[in-house]
């Protein structure tokens, strides 16, 4: 199998790639700021958990959308 080195992409995969690993860096946070902040009681299953699988689940922020997605309980009362 042969590898890519960092010089041998083009400018535009460069880009791409580092813009992605910021908005994974992002929603990361956000998700472990909310889940840091959030009563117990307002998320669905133990909030280490979620930390966990947020800070060490690297699948192109798919482990942050579903925390927003399926995680958090949704308020009956907005």
């Amino acid at each position: 199998m042969a590898t890519r080195k960092w010089s041998d992409l083009s400018p535009e995969r460069r880009r791409l790639i580092i813009a992605a690993g910021v908005a994974e860096g992002i929603l990361k946070t956000a998700a472990l700021i909310d889940i840091k902040r959030r009563p117990s009681r307002e998320i669905r299953g133990p909030k280490w958990i979620w930390a966990s699988t947020v800070t060490f689940i690297n699948a192109f922020g798919v482990a942050p959308l579903a925390y927003f997605a399926f995680g958090r309980r949704r308020d009956p009362h907005a």
